[in-house]
C-alpha cells in the first residue's frame, strides 16, 4: 500500500482489533490514575438499528472520553441496553416473535454498529435491563421502597393507552398521545402501584441549584415539580338536600379571597355527583363524557374555556357570599385539591371563563388599568376586602392566612404539581413486581434471597386490554405460598415500567458482576458520573426518576451521594428536510432515516465521526446533508498526504510560523473541547492543515506529533495509523494531551472596529498592548474614519480593549 493512500477500509478494522486485543478500553479498578466516568444514555435497541442521528449522541461522549484519557485519567465509558418495555414488546408483536428473541437480535445489530463508531466502550461492563442478574437489583430496590413506605397500591384514574393496552404515567403523555406509540390517551380506573416521589419534591428542587446542568433542563424539572406556597381554604358547598359539605381549595393568592365569585371542580372530583342537581344532571354528564378522553397535559395546555354549572352553590368563608359551583377541564384533579376558588378579576383563566359564561368579576386588588378587559395579576392595594381593605396585598396574604387559621377554615401550606409515580404496567415484557398478595397478611414483599422473580416464558404475551397483565393467566406462576404465613397467596401480575431499569443502570456499571451488592465496595470509587450525555427529551422523565432513585439509595446507605450526574450535556437532534420541504426529526416512521453503514463503507468511520461534529453546534438541532461528509473525507486525505509525504524527512527545527500554528491549534482545540464547541474544533484542524500545506516545506516531527495526538479523540483510527507509520509505538493514546505556550498564541497586533454614532466607519490595526490614547490616534489617522470626525466634536469615547472603539460625535 502506497504511503500517500488513505485506505480507511483496511485501517479502521485493524485498529479496532488492536484496541480489543490490548484491552485498552477496559477500566481497571486498580488503575492508580484519577478516575473519570463518562456515560452515554444507553439505547433502547429498536429493530431499525442506528441511524446517523443516533451516531451524534455516541460520537460526542466518545471524543470527550478519549480527551480525558489523554489528560491522564482512567476512563470508564460503558455501554448497555434499555431493553424492557412496550416498544420492544410492540416490535416483537409486529414480527410475530417472542420479545426475548427480538431483543437479542436487535442488540446484536446495535452492538455491531456501535463497534463501527470506534468508541472506547468497556464491553466487559455491559448491562442489559432484561438480564435476571440485573433486574434482580431493580426488584431489590422496589422491595426496599416498599419497606420504607414509598411503594403502595391504590385505585385511581390513570392515563390509558388503547394501543399499548396499559396504564402510563403523566410523564409518558405528550400532547395527549402516548410517548411510546403515538396513540391518543384516555382515562381508566385501575388499581396501580405508585412510588412516593412526592416525598422527595423539596430535595429534588433544592439540589438543582448545585448541578452543572443546562439551565433549560433545570428549569424544566423545577416547573414539573412546581412548588407553590399558599393557603388551603375550606368552603362549605350546599348539597341538593340542603346540607353542607366541606370543599378544600388551594390558592397561591389568599389576598384575593374576597374576589372569589364562583368555584370550579375538576370533572373527576368526587363531589361532582353529590353537587349536581337533577335539572343539571344531563348537561353535566355530557360534559364529563367529553372530558374523559382528554389527558391532563392537553387540558393544561388548552386555551378554549369550557364548563358546566352543577346547579349548586358554596359559601365563601371570608364574606359568606354564595357562589355557584361549576366543573371545568382547566382544573386538574392531580394538582392541589382538584377544586379552585375562581377570582376572575385577578386570574387570566378565570377572567376568560367568567366573561364567556357571564359570571361576576369583582376587583379586590387595585388595578392601574381596570379589570373589564383583562385580569390584573400583579400586587397592589387591597380593596373591597372587608377589614383587610387598604393593606398592601403582600401583607394581606399573610394576614388573611392568620385569620383563616384563627377561624379554623384554612391554613398556610405548600403545594406541588409533581404527582406520585404510576409504577405498574399491564404488560408482559417488564420486570415482575416482587410482591405477593395474601388474604391474611396483605401485600408481602418477596424475600430478598428469592430474588429475582423471573419473568416466565409464555406462548402468548399480547396485552389483554382488560386492565390485567397477561401474567395473570399463568396459574402455576401466580399461585404461590405467602412468605409470611405460608398460606395460599398470589403473585402481583403487573410489571414495572420501562423507566425502572434505566433509573439506576448508571450505578451498576461500577461493578456489573457483583452478586452480593447493587454496587460493590470496589466499584464505588467510580461513582458518581462525571459527564452524562443525552437528549433534551429526557429532561423530565429519565433524569428526574434517576435522581429520585439515587436519593433513596443514598438514604439507605447503598451509595454515598444523592445526585448521580455531576455534569450534563444535551446534544441536539439530526433533522432532515422532508418531502413537504419542512424540517423533520429523523425517524423510521417518516422514511427519512440515513443508515450509517453505507457511509462508513464509502468514507470511513473517522470521516463520519468528524462530520457528525462538524454539522453544527452540538447542543442544537442540525440538518443532515449527504454531501457534507465528502468535504470531511477530503480533509482527512489531505492531512494524510501531508504527514506521509514528509514522513522521515522532517525539518530539523520548526520555524516561528510553524510554532505559532502548532500552539494555536492546541489552544483552540482545548478551549473548544472544554466548552463543547465540537463543530469549531473540526474547523481548527481544517485551518491548520490549510496553513501547513500552503507553506510548501517539510514540518518538524514535533508539530506532526502534536497534530496526531490532538486529532486522536476525533479520528482515532486515522491518528493511530499515522502515529505508527511515523515510527511510534505503542498506541497514540498512551501520550499526554499537548500543552500550548502563550508566547506563540498571543497576537502581536489586533484589528479594532471603529464605530461613530453607532455605525461602523472603519477598522484599524494596532499593537495588542496599545492603550486607548494610541488607539484613538490611529483611528483619527485612518482616512475612512477621519472624514467622519472632520469638523465634529467627540462627545463620548468608549474603548473595549482589542475589540472596538465607540465614538459619539456632534
Amino acid at each position: 500500500m502506497a504511503d500517500d493512500f488513505y485506505n480507511h477500509q483496511e485501517i479502521e478494522p485493524k485498529w479496532r482489533e488492536y484496541w480489543r486485543d490490548q484491552k485498552l478500553h477496559e477500566a481497571r479498578d486498580d488503575d492508580p490514575r484519577p478516575k473519570y466516568y463518562c456515560l452515554d444514555m444507553f439505547p433502547y435497541p429498536s429493530g431499525s438499528g442506528l441511524h446517523v442521528g443516533h451516531w451524534r449522541s455516541y460520537v460526542l461522549p466518545d471524543c470527550w472520553s478519549r480527551y480525558k484519557w489523554l489528560q491522564g485519567y482512567k476512563v470508564l465509558h460503558p455501554m448497555g441496553w434499555d431493553a424492557f418495555g412496550s416498544p420492544a414488546e410492540n416490535d416483537a408483536i409486529k414480527k410475530g416473535i417472542q420479545p426475548a428473541i427480538g431483543t437479542r437480535n436487535n442488540i446484536e445489530n446495535f452492538k455491531r454498529q456501535l463497534n463501527e463508531i470506534g468508541a472506547i466502550y468497556d464491553w466487559t461492563r455491559e448491562v442489559n435491563t432484561t438480564d435476571p442478574g440485573y433486574y434482580k437489583w431493580t426488584q431489590w430496590i422496589f422491595v426496599q421502597m416498599f419497606k420504607h413506605d414509598l411503594a403502595y397500591k391504590t385505585f385511581m384514574p390513570v392515563n390509558w393507552c388503547p394501543s399499548c393496552k396499559t396504564g402510563i404515567a403523566n410523564e409518558d403523555v405528550v400532547n395527549g398521545r402516548c410517548e411510546r406509540c403515538g396513540a391518543e390517551v384516555t382515562k381508566k380506573e385501575l388499581n396501580q402501584w405508585m412510588l412516593r416521589i412526592t416525598r422527595y419534591a423539596d430535595r429534588l428542587l433544592d439540589n438543582l441549584k448545585d448541578l452543572d446542568w443546562p439551565d433549560k433542563v433545570k428549569t424544566m424539572q423545577a416547573n414539573w415539580i412546581g412548588r407553590s406556597e399558599g393557603a388551603e381554604v375550606t368552603f362549605q358547598a350546599i348539597k341538593t338536600d340542603g346540607t353542607h359539605v366541606p370543599v378544600r381549595i388551594f390558592t397561591t393568592r389568599p389576598d384575593t379571597l374576597f374576589g372569589a365569585t364562583y368555584m370550579v371542580l375538576a370533572p373527576e372530583h368526587p363531589l361532582v355527583g353529590e353537587l349536581t342537581t337533577a335539572g343539571r344532571r344531563d348537561e353535566v354528564q355530557v360534559y364529563l363524557d367529553k372530558v374523559k378522553s382528554e389527558s391532563d397535559v392537553d387540558r393544561a395546555a388548552k386555551t378554549e374555556k369550557t364548563g358546566a354549572f352543577t346547579g349548586s352553590y358554596a359559601i365563601n368563608p371570608v364574606n359568606h357570599a354564595k357562589i355557584p359551583v361549576w366543573i371545568a377541564d382547566y382544573v386538574l384533579m392531580g394538582y392541589g385539591t382538584g377544586a379552585i376558588m375562581a377570582v376572575p378579576a385577578h386570574d387570566e383563566r378565570d377572567h376568560e371563563f367568567a366573561t364567556l359564561f357571564g359570571l361576576p368579576i369583582v376587583e379586590v386588588i387595585q388595578s392601574p388599568a381596570g379589570i373589564e378587559k383583562e385580569a390584573y395579576c400583579g400586587e397592589g392595594t387591597m380593596i373591597n376586602s372587608g377589614e383587610f381593605t387598604g393593606r398592601p396585598s403582600t401583607e394581606g396574604k399573610t394576614a388573611i392566612v392568620v385569620w383563616l387559621q384563627a377561624k379554623g377554615v384554612g391554613k398556610g401550606t405548600i403545594n406541588y404539581k409533581l404527582r406520585d409515580w404510576v409504577f405498574s404496567r399491564q404488560r408482559y415484557w417488564g420486570e415482575p413486581i416482587p410482591i405477593i398478595h395474601c388474604p391474611k397478611c396483605g401485600s408481602v414483599p418477596v424475600d430478598e434471597k428469592d430474588l429475582p422473580v423471573r419473568l416466565p416464558e409464555v406462548e402468548r404475551y399480547q396485552p389483554t386490554g382488560t386492565g390485567e397483565s397477561p401474567l395473570a393467566a399463568i396459574v402455576e406462576w401466580v399461585n404461590v405460598p405467602c412468605p409470611k404465613c405460608s398460606g395460599p397467596a398470589k403473585r402481583e401480575t403487573d410489571t414495572m415500567p420501562q423507566w425502572a431499569g434505566s433509573s439506576w443502570y448508571f450505578l451498576r456499571y461500577a461493578s456489573p458482576h457483583a452478586t452480593g451488592a447493587l454496587v460493590s465496595e470496589e466499584g464505588k470509587p467510580w461513582l458518581p458520573i462525571d459527564m452524562y450525555v443525552g437528549g433534551i427529551e429526557h429532561a423530565v422523565l429519565h433524569l428526574l426518576y434517576s435522581r429520585f432513585f439515587t436519593m433513596f439509595l443514598c438514604d439507605i446507605g447503598v451509595v454515598p451521594f444523592d445526585e448521580p450526574f455531576k455534569r450534563l450535556f444535551n446534544q441536539g437532534m439530526i433533522t432532515y428536510i422532508g418531502k413537504s420541504g419542512k424540517v423533520e426529526k429523523m425517524s423510521k416512521s417518516k422514511g427519512n432515516v440515513v443508515n450509517p453503514d453505507g457511509l462508513v463503507q464509502e468514507f470511513g468511520c473517522d470521516s463520519l465521526r468528524m462530520y457528525e461534529l462538524f454539522v453544527g453546534p452540538p447542543e442544537l438541532d442540525a440538518e443532515w446533508n449527504d454531501k457534507g461528509i465528502e468535504g470531511v473525507y477530503r480533509f482527512l486525505k489531505r492531512a494524510w498526504h501531508w504527514v506521509t509525504m514528509h514522513n522521515g524527512r522532517w525539518s530539523a527545527a520548526p520555524s516561528k510560523e510553524m510554532l505559532v500554528l502548532r500552539h494555536l491549534l492546541v489552544k483552540n482545540v482545548t478551549d473548544r473541547l472544554e466548552s463543547f464547541r465540537m463543530n469549531t474544533i473540526v474547523s481548527s484542524f481544517m485551518e491548520f492543515v490549510n496553513e501547513v500545506t500552503s507553506m510548501r516545506k517539510a514540518p518538524d516531527k514535533a508539530t506532526v506529533e502534536v497534530f496526531l495526538v490532538a486529532i486522536a479523540p476525533f479520528a482515532p483510527h486515522f491518528a493511530e495509523e499515522l502515529w505508527s507509520r511515523t515510527g511510534h509505538s505503542p498506541s497514540v493514546f498512551f501520550q499526554s494531551w499537548p500543552k500550548w505556550d502563550e508566547t506563540y498564541t498571543t497576537a502581536d497586533t489586533v484589528t479594532v472596529a471603529v464605530q461613530i454614532n453607532g455605525k461602523l466607519r472603519g477598522t484599524i490595526v494596532v499593537k495588542a498592548e496599545a492603550g486607548e490614547a494610541e488607539v484613538m490616534t490611529a483611528a483619527s489617522q485612518n482616512p475612512d474614519v477621519a472624514r467622519y470626525l472632520d469638523g465634529k466634536q467627540i462627545r463620548k469615547q468608549v474603548y473595549v480593549k482589542n475589540r472596538i472603539l465607540n465614538l459619539v460625535v456632534s
